[in-house]
């Protein structure tokens, strides 16, 4: 991606308006505005595409955005000749093939701060909401029947909230949670510092067996998969709720179904399926439908104008930077390098498979050409490792086109 450098300071080694980003999903137009004023070619879609059509529209992009429901796929970067990078405007990966894009030196973007505030709320709310069964009460009044009534209602003052996953959302809504007189618990597999009066727990399930109410927020791996099962549900206290706005994989809804119709779990929220729609649709079943006391909600926990405007920013900003910078901080599936800003320099960006001998080569081309090196930084993970290079700028362009050709590089394109 190299021009002459024999050029103005005012131009770029590519330009800017050649750079072509396609943003799916309704994006937010914080980011639509972001790619514009870098003066890159902007292109955006509605809805998602299916692998197929991706397939045909990816080979000239350079940028692509996401949501949840476009999937990046081995077919798909396998035509990405082009691609640098893909941003994924929301917390979720999964729908991107990461290992597939790291071996094709593609960086993962994704926006894992700037939803954590809404989807917090929304768990109090639906907490608050099934202590009341207030949806009940609500679809009640819809039908034209009036009734007020006491029984099995309850403040959440006082009871006992079990977080499981502790992370940026866990850790809000037990802090929201406290300042609403609940005991908060919490239990992840990772060490977590407390926040407040928020107390770990050893085992999941102690967690189950000692909260009133059980939220999850764990990602979607393996480990995750069907996390709250039968045996998880019987060792919940009797009357207890369960909300997931994590993963839809992560409970077992058949186990959960019969809990709820034998009155051993009092209520539930769901924000997320083991398989939601592509779209929006009038025809979405779902097994847990007509329940009573269920809070079903289409996967709108991050759903506000804050939050998907704050992604959009979040995560244009780390894509743009990369593009101009070679920065990879905050990537998902990449070496993390976070570079300064180009004065007066050219900059290598080699990424290359993870193999003895790779430095050694490049090393040797940068001698042979006498460049004058002001900076090399290198990181890399068990499959790939990332080359930041600053060099004087006459010779930044036999550079790249060598360390391009060695059989051990996967992309090498040059900044100014």
């Amino acid at each position: 991606m190299a021009a002459s450098n024999r050029t103005p300071a005012t131009e770029t080694s590519f330009p800017k308006n050649q750079i072509k980003v396609l943003l799916l999903e309704n994006v937010h137009a914080s980011a639509h505005a972001m790619v514009a004023d870098e003066g890159f070619q902007l292109h955006t879609m509605s809805s998602a595409l299916g692998e197929a059509e991706l397939v045909e529209r990816i080979s000239d992009v350079h940028v692509l955005g996401i949501r949840s429901k476009t999937h990046v796929t081995e077919r798909v970067l396998a035509q990405a000749k082009r691609l640098l990078a893909v941003g994924c405007y929301c917390i979720g990966t999964n729908q991107v093939d990461l290992k597939a894009a790291n071996r094709r030196g593609v960086p993962v973007f994704n926006a894992p701060f700037s939803n954590t505030r809404s989807v917090a709320e929304l768990v109090i709310a639906e907490i608050v909401a099934l202590a009341r069964q207030l949806t009940d009460r609500s679809h009640e009044m819809h039908s034209g029947r009036w009734r007020k009534i006491s029984n099995a209602s309850y403040e959440i003052r006082g009871k006992t909230l079990g977080i499981i996953g502790y992370g940026h959302i866990g850790t809000q809504v037990g802090i929201l949670a406290e300042s609403l007189g609940m005991r908060v618990l919490f239990f992840d597999i990772a060490p977590r510092l407390p926040m407040g009066n928020n107390r770990p727990v050893e085992t999941l399930h102690d967690l189950m067996h000692s909260s009133d109410f059980v939220t999850l927020h764990v990602p979607e791996t393996p480990q995750t998969r069907n996390l709250i099962g039968q045996p998880e549900i019987d060792s919940m206290r009797r009357g207890g709720y369960l909300l997931n706005l994590s993963r839809g994989t992560v409970v077992n809804i058949p186990a959960l179904k019969t809990a709820l119709e034998e009155g051993y779990v009092a209520g539930a929220a769901l924000d997320v399926f083991p398989e939601e729609p592509e779209a929006n649709t009038n025809d979405f079943v779902f097994e847990l439908q007509n329940c009573p006391n269920v809070i079903l909600s289409p996967h709108v926990g991050g759903s506000t104008e804050e939050a998907q405007e704050s992604i959009g920013r979040e995560v244009t900003t780390a894509l743009t930077k990369f593009v101009n910078t070679g920065a990879t901080a905050g990537s998902v599936n990449f070496p993390q390098v976070d570079p300064p800003q180009l004065t007066d320099r050219h900059r290598i960006l080699n990424v290359h498979r993870n193999v003895p001998g790779v430095l050694s080569n490049i090393n040797r081309i940068v001698s042979e050409v006498q460049a004058n090196i002001e900076s090399q930084i290198l990181a890399t993970d068990p499959n790939i490792g990332y080359l930041v290079m600053d060099m004087n700028r006459e010779v930044s362009d036999e550079v790249r086109t060598k360390v391009a050709e060695l059989e051990t590089s996967l992309r090498t394109r040059v900044l100014y």
